[in-house]
């Protein structure tokens, strides 16, 4: 009588078909520069400007997924009052208006120990996933009180929303930038061109306006560097497929 195969989870079994069929994972950004940092071999990266009803749309027009995992992946406003820029948040779930969305937890497990390396702060916890960016110390405050999620960001509750859709697993990797005690300047909600490129006119006029002020972009553009030089860390300790592993036959190199 043949031996019966070891056990093996289901949800890994699923992950590993799905990288055979050489499905890229799918990568859920904001800005532009989130985009190009997540994107790389097995990577198919896809971005609406932080505006969450246009990435909802791009990705209904995905009948097929054509993805085999999903990761919202970029920075993120603090929520938890111990966070600051550069500290990193691996999703346990989304939390969103209407549910919470569970990240996948083998896909969580291969994630926390890529990163967990020295100079990188990196813990685990729900975001909150909101449709309207949260700009002010009040707003910040009530969501940490409502959601207890550490960081809040735009993309992930829809990213999350299109691989349940799909039966796909899914992940988030955030990093704070602005944490939760600096409100946001009030300009940054149109800061944005459509494509996520920063709106440079636009900043330039809400100075003119009066609507913005120089202390208040240099916070944020030192908030903003600390907060992408640790994606930029991130992104190269997880390499191919964004660390969600492949089958050994298929692996890819690692960067460099």
């Amino acid at each position: 009588m043949p031996l019966a195969e070891p056990a093996q989870p289901a949800r890994m079994r699923d992950l590993l078909g799905l990288a055979a069929l050489g499905l890229p994972v799918l990568a859920v950004t904001g800005l532009a520069k989130e985009g190009r940092l997540a994107s790389g071999p097995g990577v198919e990266a896809i971005g609406a400007g932080g505006n969450p009803a246009r990435l909802a749309a791009l990705l209904a027009r995905r009948t097929e997924a054509g993805c085999r995992a999903v990761v919202s992946i970029g920075i993120a406003g603090g929520l938890d009052p111990d966070l600051v820029p550069g500290n990193v948040v691996v999703a346990t779930g989304v939390v969103a208006a209407e549910a919470r969305y569970a990240a996948d937890p083998v896909v969580v497990e291969a994630l926390l120990a890529r990163l967990d390396r020295p100079g990188l702060t990196v813990r685990s916890g729900d975001l909150a996933g909101v449709d309207a960016a949260v700009m002010t110390l009040d707003g910040k405050a009530d969501l940490w009180a409502r959601s207890q999620a550490a960081a809040v960001d735009m993309e992930s509750h829809v990213a999350a929303a299109f691989a349940e859709r799909h039966g796909l697993p899914f992940a988030a990797i955030r990093v704070v930038c602005d944490p939760a005690h600096r409100a946001l300047p009030a300009f940054a909600a149109q800061a944005l061109k459509p494509n996520g490129e920063p709106d440079i006119l636009a900043v330039l006029m809400a100075l003119a306006r009066g609507d913005a002020r120089i202390g208040g972009l240099v916070r944020l553009a030192r908030d903003s560097k600390a907060a992408f030089a640790a994606l930029t860390r991130c992104r190269a300790l997880l390499g191919p497929g964004l660390g969600i592993p492949l089958p050994e036959a298929e692996q890819l190199p690692e960067a460099a």
